[in-house]
């Protein structure tokens, strides 16, 4: 495939299919560069530069361009694209990820006959329980019967990189070989509905001020015993929000197309968009960068004091949305 475009919200599936794409280069291939822009502030010159250059120290090369539904929505680049796939280079594979909306045009015709268009969006509940299964099963060693695998994606929603942590924290706190996840486990770790959840701590930081968004951090992780994991991934949820409907308004899309781009809805839309706004695409980047940094540090047991870290990143969220 010399062309592939990955769009939808899923991040999981998009991440999968990156994997699996890069693992079937590697295989016929050998080793192959990896060169990776931001369709936001990528320039078309230097996207189609390295994807027509040979490569000094492999055969072959991937190229990967995030939010390629902002890249693509410049006419000229559009039209370079297009005639891009009516040639492109045997020696690179381009991946095109879109987490927005992505419009079908004529390079989706191109890319057909070149590679392939895979959407990548949440799936059902039913076949989100009939993952959550297997997937426990196969990568996590444990045994999750149906009906436990439905009181988590009820927590939860159909979100899989969320699910897919879940489990693991979830396996290793029941133990044994294979682990046993039951009911009352999920009860216990998973906490307050996945609604309920993201709701409160959003909330919190759009009103502010940060006391405030302290004090409500008290209560859940207090009397809500909410875990540091869940309240870290509500915060990143709302930081993507706050980038992507700041992207889109640099973009000069309007408030209506902005909420349905990122499906945004009910009393939290207003405060989003306002938020967004205030805080710009620029600083919203650097925002959403210190959040996942921080997860991922939180996941990797390297944060020290998980309190005090989500702590320092709601000071930091909520004066600068002030």
């Amino acid at each position: 495939m010399r062309i592939v475009v990955l769009h939808g919200k899923e991040s999981y599936l998009r991440l999968a299919y990156t994997k699996q794409l890069s693992q079937a280069l590697d295989a016929k291939h050998g080793a192959v560069d990896r060169f990776e822009f931001d369709g936001a502030s990528a320039t078309l010159a230097s996207v189609l530069d390295e994807l027509q250059t040979y490569g000094l120290m492999s055969s072959h090369k991937l190229v990967i361009l995030d939010a390629a539904e902002v890249f693509m929505g410049v006419e000229e680049r559009r039209r370079a694209m297009e005639r891009y796939a009516e040639k492109p280079m045997e020696e690179s594979t381009l991946l095109m990820r879109a987490s927005g909306t992505w419009r079908p045009g004529k390079l989706d015709a191109l890319v057909q006959k070149v590679g392939g268009i895979f959407k990548c969006e949440a799936p059902s509940e039913a076949e989100t329980i009939r993952w959550c299964v297997s997937r426990a099963k196969a990568a996590h060693r444990a045994e999750l019967p149906a009906e436990v695998a439905e009181l988590l994606v009820e927590k939860i929603g159909t979100d899989l990189s969320r699910l897919d942590t879940e489990l693991e924290k979830l396996a290793t706190a029941a133990g044994g070989d294979p682990a046993a996840i039951s009911r009352a486990l999920v009860a216990e770790f998973v906490g307050l509905s996945r609604e309920e959840q993201a709701w409160e701590i959003q909330a919190a930081i759009l009103e502010g001020p940060a006391r405030a968004v302290l004090e409500r951090l008290d209560d859940l992780m207090g009397a809500g015993k909410a875990p540091e994991v869940m309240i870290a991934w509500s915060i990143t949820d709302l930081l993507r929000k706050l980038h992507d409907a700041a992207r889109l308004f640099d973009d000069g899309a309007r408030d209506a197309e902005v909420s349905r781009a990122i499906g945004l809805w009910g009393p939290q839309q207003g405060a989003v968009l306002r938020a967004a706004r205030r805080v710009g695409s620029r600083r919203a980047a650097q925002l959403l960068h210190g959040a996942l940094t921080t997860e991922v540090r939180m996941r990797s047991g390297f944060s020290g004091d998980d309190r005090r870290t989500i702590e320092g990143v709601l000071v930091r969220i909520t004066e600068a949305i002030a």
